[in-house]
Formats: C-alpha cells, structure tokens, sequence
C-alpha cells in the first residue's frame, strides 16, 4: 500500500452511480473496484449513495467514506437529481478530484466550474441512440455528452472506438482506460442443476432486458432453429415492462428466463458451463458482461459492431453475426457443427482479458489522471510500468 508522497492525502469524490458497496450494473462494479483500490493506495475516497437503496447507511465501509442523499425517484429523474445533489455537496467538500459516471451528469460541470473544483467524467457508451431513449431523452443525452467535453477537465472512455466516437462527434480529446475484468478459473458445475441444465447444454444470454441488448433477435432467431439445446436468459429490468413480457410469452420449451441471479458463484457456474455465450450489446464501449464471458472462459458469438470487435480483438476470441435472426439461426447451426471450435474458444478466450482489462492497472490510469487535475502525488502500483512498455 502507497500513500501520498510530500503533502496531504489525495481526495477524491465519486458520484453518478447508485452507491457503495451496492453493485447493480457495470458502473456500480467500476465504483466498487476503483474505489477499494484507491483506498489501498492511500487516496481518501468518498463515494455518493442513493440513500433510498441503503437500508444500513454507515459513514464508512472498508476505509471508503460514504454520503447518503435523496433523489426525485422516478424512472427518468432519479440518477440525475442524484448526481445534480451530489455535485452540489461535494463543492462544499475539500475534495481535490471530483469523478461523475455517466455522461448524462455533463451539464453539472457548470457546477464545478463555478466553485473551480477539478472534475473528470466516465462518458460510457451512445446513450442517445438506445432505444429507451426517444424523441427529448435522446437529445439531451447527446446535448449532456456534448457538455460533458466543454465543462469537465478530462473526459474518459473506456475503448478505443468510443474515443474516435467523441473525437468525431464533438472534435473531443478523451482518455482511454478500459474496463477491469476478474478472471474466474473454476465454478462449480452442480450450481446449474436448480435450473435442470447440464455442461455445454445451452446458450447463454447474460444482461438487461432492453431492446438494445437484442435478447428479441437472439430469441427469435433460437426459437428458428433446430438446436436441440436450452437458451438460458439470465436479467431483467427492475420495472414492469411490455419487451420483456412480450419475450416470456414467447412458446418454446428450450427458452428458459432466470430472472436476476444474484449468487456470484451462481452466474459464475452459468457462465462456465455454457456451450457458447450470445453477446448482444449494440452500443455502449468496454461491456462488462462481454469481460465476464471472456474471464469465465466462454466460447463467444457477439453481434458485429465495432465495440464488440474490439473487444474480441476482430474474432481472434469470438465470432460474429449481424443484426437479423437470420443470421442467428446460422451461428447456431455453425457453432453446434463445430464443436472443436468452440471448444479452442473456451481454452483462449482469457488470452482476450489483455493487461489494459486488469483492474489494478485500470486504478493506476485514473490515478495517474487525477495526480495530474490535483498536483498532488501518490505512489503508483509497479505494474502501470508494465503496460506502458506493451503498450509501446
């Protein structure tokens, strides 16, 4: 453990997530990994919580400070009025770095740049073109990421496709530092009998049911063809929801919907014994299920985009299929032809999590950004050595 060199800690507040220790979706995780490694390292971190979602709501958990705050709780108003409180209170804070999620939390810079706190923002994924988001959500996604680069100090991706994204959207510099992934080298297999499932006999969808996950065309086209095995539809939404019902309606035996598995170890075995796992995120830049499926040693069959190209390094770690059921009904067929394959897909596919995806040399990147906004120093990990030499 490091801590600061020549001056006082180095504070850091991190806001535009549900909380600590809450994990939920993929920035709740980064939150969790980030934060606790900045911890160790010596950084005094404070991280903003839902207080709606905290039943217990200690000041501190494993050496994080934690401020509870309220929110309008509606579907569409309850992260921003959160984070747009949460601005507001860490102005008032002696923090030298405040850090937001979200690219929805652009306009709140103007917060900051009024009390002349330094920021940077995590702008993720094409909020504005999700489907969830028509007509005025849409645009005041793309008008928030667009103020997310004039009023932040340092704007942060997570891939390289989504830093030439902004660059050509918005004539925005951005950083690039991917996601972290944990590899899990073993599960236990009898986990899986609860759902009557067997090793290698079924496909295996992980994430939110939202139209821009395309569950609907990885569903359609399953039911279309001939394979005998099970498709394993692991998520939900937290909402009554006309898609997903649409979906569980759909009559075929092989489909089977789990519902949010909240074991890790569950998920886990879900993920490992799967024989092919269906990636079908269409926007969004580092996906965290796609690190899981790689770090849990799946064979993957993702919809051709240019994230998922990336991340699969242009099918060295996966295959492809474009967005019709079509061409589902296809991959299916192919990869049950070509068990061999699949099988060398599952044997390499770790060889995908490259040290870019490792999560201390994740915290060693946004600890370099943040000695750069505060002038403050910390002791870096030995390993951002490392990658800085690969990279070169």
């Amino acid at each position: 453990m490091s801590n600061t060199s020549g001056g006082e800690k180095l504070k850091v507040a991190i806001l535009g997530a549900k909380g600590y220790p809450y994990v939920y979706g993929g920035y709740d995780t980064m939150v969790k990994e980030l934060g606790e490694r900045l911890q160790e390292r010596g950084v005094e971190v404070t991280v903003y919580c839902h207080s709606a979602l905290f039943e217990q709501q200690p000041e501190e958990v494993n050496g994080i400070k934690l401020k509870y705050l309220p929110a309008i709780e509606t579907k569409s108003l309850t992260q921003l009025t959160h984070s747009f409180l949460s601005m507001v209170h860490a102005c008032f804070t002696d923090v030298d770095v405040i850090f937001v999620v979200n690219s929805g939390n652009g306009p709140f810079g103007m917060i900051s740049r009024i009390f002349r706190k330094r920021t940077a923002i995590n702008v993720d994924g094409l909020e504005w073109l999700r489907p969830k988001w028509k007509g005025i959500g849409s645009r005041y996604f793309k008008f928030a990421s667009r103020l997310a680069t004039k009023l932040y100090d340092q704007v942060i991706n997570d891939s390289d496709e989504m830093q030439r994204v902004y660059k050509e959207m918005f004539n925005a510099e951005s950083e690039v530092i991917a996601y972290g992934a944990n590899p899990t080298l073993s599960a236990d297999p009898a986990r899986i009998d609860k759902w009557n499932l067997y090793p290698e006999g079924y496909f295996l969808i992980v994430g939110r049911l939202v139209p821009d996950n395309n569950a609907d065309l990885i569903i359609e086209g399953f039911v279309k063809s001939k394979s005998k095995r099970k498709l394993v539809i692991v998520g939900g939404v937290p909402f009554q929801d006309d898609y997903v019902d649409k979906l569980k309606s759909i009559d075929d035996k092989r489909l089977l919907f789990t519902g949010y598995v909240t074991d890790p170890e569950d998920l886990a075995a879900l993920y490992q014994n799967s024989y092919a796992y269906f990636h079908g995120h269409e926007y969004g830049g580092t996906n965290p299920a796609m690190l899981k499926a790689l770090g849990f040693g799946c064979a993957i069959l993702a919809l051709n985009t240019p994230f998922n190209r990336e991340m699969l390094q242009d099918g060295e770690h996966g295959w492809f299929f474009e967005k019709n059921a079509n061409a589902v009904v296809d991959i299916v067929s192919r990869s049950e032809s070509a068990p061999a394959a699949m099988d060398e897909l599952r044997k390499t596919s770790r060889d995908g999590l490259t040290e870019k995806y490792d999560w201390e040399i994740v915290t060693d990147k946004y600890l370099e950004v943040f000695q750069r906004l505060s002038g403050k120093k910390v002791a870096l990990s030995k390993r951002i050595e490392k990658v800085d030499q690969v990279e070169k």
